[in-house]
This record gives structure tokens, C-alpha cells and sequence, in this order.
């Protein structure tokens, strides 16, 4: 990956050896790789380098690095870089004064937070909140894009600072007023309701929040060893025809307590649905997540014929042969594959090359990948190669930048 970074200039090489020699103490060495990505002022380079450098001991340097220089496209992104690196080098105060003219920028109200956990500092960056929040109180309807993020930011530092009572307040004060933007504010204070045992007051969020605050609610309750009250909560949500995705849920409760067959039940009269109701994918994943390909595999038999021709070709084949792959037939999957017209199957040699490698020949999945043209292929070969510790053959066989942007462009045209 050194070589890499040296000689193509690859920038993914040179972050991987970056963070290998960091992981070794050879933050020299690091700082030789990184320092020409850092020089250009791209900020990906200058975060990684500014890294490096603060991990090396070489804190002026560093926040040299780091510091923004004149004006720039990026420059909340380097501002925020720059704030983050004051406090590694414990100038909080610093920091935070850094970010005080930009706070009323999404991502940087979510960095000051983070970045000032455990710094002791939680009044002064509540005072900095305050305003904020107040402004997005008083007219939600026009701060929505920029400000709405501001409520569970505040809540977070209250609860943090030992304030949850306070922060469960205002929070839920909002919520009651619909003063938030996204469901995930709602979600946000689900999950803080939760973390302080504040159950009756969840399920009262739950019964008028439900696409937001059912989930958590669910979770909580399992988390406290009432798992049958959840799966009897979700089943009358489900019996009343409340609008949500409460199957889907349900169906998780009821695999994470190993009753598979249970949970497909709960969910099979969608499998054949034409619409986004239908839950026969998430229910493959999750089933094969357990281990259970062969059962997931019988959920792809015997579909109605209008789903067929809606699915078959587009993504249910494609799923079957993945966990025909998993559970040890890669061979009639190949068989199935080989049997259809070249045109109907896409991406057919990775496919066919993924499957021999899962076959155990691995081999001839690299002979059938080596001569495939693009960036997708390519990985796919490294990916074997490097599998096989042949390093340095699998870094050559990905393209180098240029072609990489040739290719897109081809695309694009």
C-alpha cells in the first residue's frame, strides 16, 4: 500500500497505510505516506495528515495543518477539522470559539457535541445552544432545513450533564407541539424516554407516534426481559391495521428469540404483494443472518406468477443464487445461471466466478474475473487475490485513477 500511495498516487492505498503504520507506532513512516495528499489542502489528506501528526507528538504542526487557510469551498467541513484537532490537543476553549460562528450549520452542531463529551464544558456549550434552540422554537416552519437538529443536540448535552429530567422536559414539550423537523427528532427522544426507564410515558409516544416511536418502545420492553408484552402490543397494532411497517417488526422480535418458523409465519401474506408492503427480501436477509440459507431458499419457491414476472429477473434470482452459494449448492446455482440466456442475467460472470470461489475453486473464479473489463470486476479479483495473500498482484489489477475516471465518464456518456 506504500508503493501504491508512492507510485500511483493512489489516496485509498495511502490512507490504509496510514492507518497499518499508525497501528504499528511508525508514525514517521505514516507522515511520509500522507504528507503529499496533506500538502494539496484537499481535506481528506489534511484531516488524515493533522491526524498523524497530533498522534506523533507534533501538536503545532499539526494544528499548523489544520488551520483553514483562506477562503474555500470546504470550509465549515475544515473549520470543524480544525476544532476537533484543538481539543486532542486539550485547547477546548479553543475550540469551541472556533465553532461559534458556524453553528448554526447542521454538521457542525452535531461535531460540537461530540467533541465536547467529557470536556467538562457542557454549561458553555448549553449557552451556546440556547439561542438556537429558542430561535427554532419560535418558528420551527422557518429554520426547518438549517436548525431542526439543534433540539436533540440540546437534550443530549443536558442529559449528558446529568439534566435528563430537564432534557426529557423540553424535548418532549417540542414533540407534544410538533416543533421538530424529521421523525428522527421523535426517535431521538423515544430513545431517550428509554434509557431512563420512562416506559408508560414511551407507550404513550408510541400509541401517537407510531411510525417514529413503536420500534424503541418494542426495544425497551424487550430489553427488560417483556418481550411477550411487545410482541402483544405489536400484534394488536397489526390486527387494528394501524398504518406502519409493525410486521416487520414483529417478525425481528420473534427471530431474535429463535422462533423462525413464527416469525415467517407473521409475515408470509406479503411475500406474493406487488407493493413496498411486501417483506419477502428483508425476511431472506434476516433469516440468512442466522445461518438459514436453506430456509430462507424455500421462501423463493413457489411464488405467484404476476410476482415473478414483476421480481424474478430483477433481484429474486440474484437472491437465490447467493444463498444457493451460502448453503453449499454453488454448483446447481452455476447450473441454473448457464441455463439461462447470457442477456437475462446480469453481472452473470462475477456471479458465476463468486460461486466457483464459494465452490472452493478459487482458481478458476480468478481466471474467469482476469480478463472482465471495470472498476466492479476488477475489485472482485483483488478481493480473491487478497484472499489468497497474493497483496501486491491484487493492488495491480484495480485501475489506476485515471482509468477509474475514464470509465465513469463512459458511463455517464
Amino acid at each position: 500500500m506504500v508503493e501504491a500511495a508512492r507510485v500511483r498516487e493512489d489516496w485509498f492505498c495511502a490512507a490504509g497505510a496510514v492507518r497499518g503504520l499508525c497501528a504499528m507506532g511508525e508514525f514517521g513512516r505514516a507522515w511520509t505516506v500522507v504528507e503529499p495528499f496533506a500538502a494539496t489542502g484537499w481535506q481528506p489528506g489534511v484531516r488524515a495528515g493533522t491526524e498523524v501528526l497530533l498522534r506523533w507528538g507534533r501538536v503545532d504542526q499539526a494544528l499548523e495543518l489544520a488551520h483553514p487557510q483562506g477562503p474555500r469551498e470546504n470550509a465549515v467541513d475544515a473549520w470543524r477539522d480544525y476544532a476537533e484537532a484543538l481539543v486532542r490537543a486539550v485547547r477546548v476553549d479553543d475550540a469551541i470559539g472556533v465553532l461559534g460562528p458556524h453553528l448554526r450549520r447542521r454538521r457542525v452542531l452535531g461535531a460540537l457535541v461530540e467533541m465536547t463529551g467529557d470536556q467538562e464544558c457542557d454549561e458553555r456549550v448549553l449557552q451556546l445552544l440556547a439561542p438556537i434552540a429558542a430561535e427554532f422554537r419560535h418558528d420551527p416552519k422557518q429554520y426547518y432545513d438549517d436548525l431542526w437538529d439543534v433540539l436533540p443536540a440540546q437534550a443530549r448535552v443536558l442529559e449528558r450533564s446529568g439534566r435528563a429530567d430537564e432534557a426529557i422536559r423540553l424535548l418532549g414539550a417540542d414533540v407534544a407541539a410538533r416543533r421538530y423537523g424529521p421523525q428522527n427528532n421523535v426517535e431521538f427522544y423515544a430513545e431517550l424516554l428509554a434509557r431512563h426507564g420512562r416506559i408508560e410515558e414511551l407507550r404513550d409516544l408510541a400509541d401517537t407516534q407510531r411510525y417514529a416511536a413503536v420500534r424503541p418502545y418494542v426495544t425497551a420492553l424487550e430489553n427488560l426481559g417483556r418481550a411477550g408484552e411487545a410482541e402483544a402490543y405489536l400484534r394488536d397494532l397489526i390486527a387494528a391495521k394501524h398504518p406502519g411497517w409493525h410486521e416487520s417488526t414483529l417478525m425481528g422480535l420473534l427471530i431474535r428469540q429463535g422462533r423462525f418458523d413464527e416469525a415467517v409465519k407473521s409475515v408470509e401474506h406479503t411475500f406474493d404483494d406487488l407493493y413496498d408492503e411486501n417483506l419477502l427480501q428483508p425476511t431472506l436477509t434476516l433469516l440468512a443472518d442466522q445461518g438459514l440459507h436453506d430456509k430462507a431458499l424455500e421462501l423463493t419457491e413457489g411464488r405467484s406468477p404476476e410476482f415473478l414476472a414483476e421480481n424474478e429477473a430483477s433481484w429474486l434470482r440474484s437472491n437465490r443464487w447467493w444463498l444457493m452459494g451460502e448453503s453449499g449448492r454453488a454448483r446447481e446455482a452455476i447450473a441454473e445461471i448457464e441455463a439461462l440466456p447470457a442477456s437475462e442475467v446480469d453481472d452473470r460472470e462475477m456471479t458465476i466466478a463468486w460461486l466457483l470461489a464459494q465452490d472452493g475453486r478459487v482458481e478458476e473464479a480468478i481466471a474467469l474475473l482476469r480478463p472482465l473489463p471495470g472498476k466492479r470486476a476488477a475489485t472482485d479479483l483483488a478481493e480473491r487475490l487478497i484472499r489468497q495473500s497474493r497483496f501486491t498482484e491484487a493492488i495491480a489489477v484495480i485501475p489506476d485513477v485515471a482509468a477509474q475516471r475514464k470509465e465513469k465518464q463512459r458511463l455517464w456518456t
